[in-house]
């Protein structure tokens, strides 16, 4: 009868705790321990199955502690535990398991309390089990989970990277032993998914921060809605989700990291000792959108949720003092934001206290000191004590020393003591204190594991800085720089962030080259200029790259980087990005990093070095092909010209005093005035001009005498060549003056004081761009595309289109393959497919530039828009002239003036060799008398191979100035031609 009513009791336990396990319902787990407590109170203790009921006892009160937290449940867990280890044999085959509860229970209490003892002994028991537990054993893949919490463990507090590796070999193992059908299969791909966080953290490969999002999305998709693990699948995974923002600075990344947060706290109830944790977290992932957005309300959401975590976490905890450590690093935010010293004072109060609770031998320690040197850097620039700077240095000077060689931290501690030393610079004008910052800046951007965005603003907060002293060679920092930025800007972000991370680049390219130019290493300034401009559109264009050398004598290595280039140019074309096949990050980031390792192995075969690599400037001299190339450069007080001339090897330098970077600042803001009070908005029927001497004469005046007239004395132009035989020059402006109408360049009350009386003009956005976009001399009549929208919904009536491709069609007859495709008939479909027949196109519609987004700018059509991401998915080859004429087709985005974000250039990238533009909207009167005169000089020949269409434009153009005055200036001026 006894055993009848032991057995029954028994399996009642048992029967709560599993419907507790699959609900997370609180009074199962009452009744389990009270059921649980009564079978051990009724069975006998010589009873074979004595230790198993204190066994299960053990895990009930260990459920409860988890649960609620209570010190008291987790003795109780422990106690019963070394009771059923008493009770069973050496030889009985429940030892192993038995062994490993009793190690869990001490990392458990590990964790509570902090003892190393404990987590010592943990190791041991779990190392036990494991030693006997036989291979294929069913029980083996969770000796192998248990012993990993231990390695981590013991890594967390004592920082060996030998731990960091057991750690995640055995949760490997225990994924790879466990079965598809497990039911703690998720559990296992979501130790794995921290694991791979953790040595991402500490070693800074991005592989494993893939893998810890690959196995913490796994494991959140096995777990079902009502499961007790959920808050913690949602926890896991946003801390991925965190560390890759912090690595890429991808904003749906912040976004996903606050869902997951906010989630696993709004599934974690109250008085459950995972919720400091949670609010913790939720703390953290507010404070970094505060950083990037910079809004006031996510910094006191951040600051509250540290606070109620703080407040939450017993005095005998082991994360009290990173929990003290996080609300003083919002509190220094807040002072930063507010300047109340208050806030200051609180910062240095919480991180003080995270240090006293600090051991000398903690992995955290150089994080405590780093962040207390911090708070001290910012007392000082507020009270300029001097004790406040000495204690920030002295702080700083400890965490690099506390931190190991190669740790992904060490770069941003080198960056804090570089920023201390430059303080204490500016205080004593000691140089031996700006070479102690300059000394750490540089270390701080050598650091290979550590983020590239951070490493690369590192390099050129460095090269500002030397650059600011003259007597310092800032030539090695901009070096630095410059190899920086590839890995920053890089092929894995979605072209969209590669924009916006490009704002924080600074125009580092103007800079750069203005440092080489006055070291005279002009053709280091011409690279420099090359690399670093044009940045996106340079990477679509290297995956567009033809791979025939390589094919040759590396047919399948060629394969295999032709097709990944192909599905990463997909990826990143924009077209994706919005659609609902949308490619996941992960995907991209994986591409990219297969991109460039098929890159490495492709450089290190010999004849293939400089692979795919940036132009080097003999290379670059050959795009002088039909007259000299003007690069033009202003940063500061320089202006300077680089000059490349046809078959000229080195380059030429002309310095240019009278202009200034602020000078161009100003040009551009009298020229945006100006076109305001026009309202040149977009291409329509004639409406008021701004008065023909204005502001606009002035400017033009200006670029005449400091920039054009300078380098064409220099070139020996002025006043030589007949009109119907002038020579090109191709200017090739940087930085504000991109948006600068050299072209027309004058002293419009002189005589001969033109820049179009001397030259013809084109324009280019980079040298590289000409190399690309070198045109086909075709052994057929060119096959021209013309496109008209008379009348888009919500545009004003383009009446002209009409009349426009009238004239081309007459002008092509016999002379030309002709196409057409006018109102309803030009769908987006129906013109990129016709796009891709045609050598040339001519787009006379509504056009439209998107700035946040380049690759969606495009033309509006009869369905929609045709953008750029459609045109470069097509990947054009061997195209001859896209003439588009449509509104604002050559406007930049003037935050990222060398980025070249416009439709002329887009098309320039797309695969057209030669394009005419217009800056600003034109009058749809002239632009059919524009085209009716290029097509008429184009169709004599028939080509563009030799920069024909920028000498027809040239012509046009000059008819129109003398049909309307050349004071017209809003009617001739804006239309431009770039290319070949």
């Amino acid at each position: 009868m006894d055993g009848i009513d032991h057995e029954d009791i028994h399996e009642r336990a048992e029967f709560h705790h599993d419907q507790f396990l699959s609900f997370g319902n609180l009074d199962d787990l009452e009744k389990a321990i009270e059921y649980g407590n009564r079978v051990v109170g009724v069975t006998p203790m010589e009873h074979p199955r004595m230790p198993a009921r204190f066994n299960c006892l053990g895990a009930y009160y260990d459920d409860r502690f988890r649960e609620l937290g209570n010190l008291d449940d987790m003795e109780k867990s422990m106690e019963c535990i070394i009771r059923a280890l008493g009770l069973t044999p050496e030889d009985h085959p429940k030892l192993p398991l038995r062994l490993s509860n009793l190690g869990v229970s001490y990392t458990v209490r590990f964790q509570r309390l902090g003892h190393l003892e404990d987590l010592q002994k943990s190791m041991d028991y779990k190392s036990r089990a494991l030693e006997l537990t036989p291979e294929g054993h069913p029980d083996l893949p969770d000796w192998h989970a248990a012993l990993a919490v231990s390695y981590a463990d013991r890594y967390r507090r004592l920082g060996g990277l030998d731990d960091l590796e057991k750690w995640v070999e055995s949760d490997s193992l225990a994924l790879k032993l466990t079965q598809d059908d497990h039911p703690e299969l998720s559990e296992r791909h979501a130790n794995m998914g921290v694991s791979y966080g953790v040595r991402y953290q500490r070693l800074g490969k991005i592989e494993d921060l893939e893998k810890a999002i690959e196995s913490g999305s796994c494991a959140l998709a096995l777990t079902p809605e009502g499961h007790p693990d959920l808050p913690d699948r949602h926890a896991d995974l946003g801390a991925s989700y965190g560390n890759r923002y912090r690595r890429l600075g991808e904003p749906g990344d912040l976004d996903k990291w606050i869902e997951c947060d906010s989630r696993a706290l709004a599934l974690t109830p109250n008085g459950h000792p995972a919720l400091p944790r949670r609010y913790a977290n939720l703390g953290a992932s507010y404070a970094d959108r505060y950083k990037r957005l910079q809004e006031f309300g996510d910094l006191e959401m951040s600051i509250i949720y540290k606070a109620r975590a703080l407040a939450l976490t017993p005095d005998d905890h082991p994360d009290l003092a990173h929990r003290n450590a996080a609300l003083g690093v919002s509190y220094t935010y807040r002072y930063q934001y507010l300047d109340e010293l208050a806030d200051l004072e609180n910062s240095i109060k919480y991180k003080v206290r995270a240090l006293e609770l600090t051991s000398d031998n903690h992995p955290d320690l150089p994080d405590r000191y780093t962040n207390l040197g911090v708070s001290y850097g910012e007392r000082y620039k507020r009270l300029l004590e001097p004790g406040d700077l000495e204690k920030a240095i002295e702080f700083q000077h400890q965490a690099v020393a506390f931190t190991p060689e190669g740790h992904p931290e060490l770069s941003f501690r080198h960056f804090n003591q570089a920023i201390l030393f430059h303080n204490k610079y500016k205080s004593t004008f000691n140089s031996s204190h700006l070479h102690s910052s300059l000394a750490s800046f540089r270390k701080a951007s050598q650091v290979l594991t550590g983020a590239p965005r951070d490493t690369f603003n590192y390099a050129l907060r460095w090269a500002k800085l030397a650059s600011e002293n003259s007597y310092l060679e800032p030539i090695e920092a901009f070096h630095a720089t410059m190899d920086l930025l590839h890995q920053f800007i890089w092929l894995g972000a979605t072209t969209t962030q590669r924009y916006q991370d490009l704002l924080l680049a600074e125009n580092v390219a103007v800079q750069a080259a203005c440092a080489a130019i006055l070291s005279s290493k002009y053709a280091l300034a011409l690279e420099w200029l090359e690399h670093a401009r044009c940045v996106v559109w340079n990477q679509s264009l290297m995956l567009r790259s033809p791979l025939e050398s390589l094919a040759l004598s590396h047919p399948a290595l060629a394969s295999q980087l032709q097709s990944v280039a192909q599905e990463l140019h997909h990826a990143n074309s924009g077209v994706s990005e919005s659609h609902s096949s949308a490619v996941v990050p992960e995907q991209r980031h994986r591409l990219a990093r297969r991109y460039i390792k098929l890159l490495t192995q492709t450089r290190k075969i010999p004849g293939f070095g400089d692979f795919l690599l940036p132009t080097k400037a003999n290379e670059l001299v050959r795009a002088a092909r039909n007259g000299p190339i003007v690069v033009i450069n202003c940063h500061g007080g320089h202006c300077d010209a680089l000059l490349i001339l046809p078959g000229q090897e080195y380059i030429d330098h002309i310095a240019l005093p009278s202009f200034t970077e602020q000078k161009t600042r100003s040009a551009r803001s009298e020229l945006e005035t100006w076109l305001r009070r026009g309202t040149l908005e977009e291409r329509g029927v004639r409406r008021p001009l701004p008065e023909p001497e204005t502001n606009m004469g002035l400017v033009l005046v200006d670029l005449w005498y400091d920039i054009v007239k300078p380098v064409l004395s220099h070139l020996n132009y002025l006043n030589k060549y007949p009109i119907e035989h002038l020579p090109h020059v191709t200017w090739c402006p940087t930085g504000p003056l991109s948006f600068l109408p050299l072209h027309a360049a004058g002293d419009y009350d002189q005589p001969r004081s033109r820049v179009f009386d001397h030259v013809i003009s084109s324009y280019t956005p980079t040298l590289t761009a000409l190399l690309a976009s070198t045109p086909t001399v075709l052994d057929r009549v060119p096959g021209i595309l013309a496109i008209s929208q008379a009348a888009t919904p919500g545009h004003s009536p383009l009446p002209g289109t009409t009349r426009e491709l009238s004239y081309i069609k007459t002008h092509t007859e016999d002379k030309a393959v002709y196409s057409e495709f006018v109102g309803d008939r030009a769908t987006t479909i129906a013109v990129l497919d016709a796009m891709e027949q045609h050598d040339w196109v001519h787009l006379a519609c509504h056009a439209h530039q998107n700035v946040s987004d380049p690759t969606k700018s495009g033309f509006f059509l009869h369905d929609g828009t045709l953008d750029l991401a459609a045109i470069n998915q097509k990947s054009f080859t061997k195209k001859g002239l896209a003439f588009l004429s449509a509104c604002q087709t050559a406007t930049g985005d003037e935050k990222l003036p060398d980025e070249a974000i416009h439709l002329a250039s887009g098309m320039l990238m797309a695969g057209y060799s030669s394009v005419i533009a217009t800056m600003w909207s034109v009058a749809d009167d002239d632009a059919p008398f524009i085209a009716d005169k290029v097509y008429a000089l184009l169709m004599q020949d028939g080509k563009i191979a030799n920069g024909e269409a920028g000498k027809a434009l040239h012509y046009a153009v000059a008819e129109l100035r003398e049909m309307v005055g050349e004071k017209e200036f809003g009617r001739w001026v804006p239309y431009i031609h770039v290319g070949s």
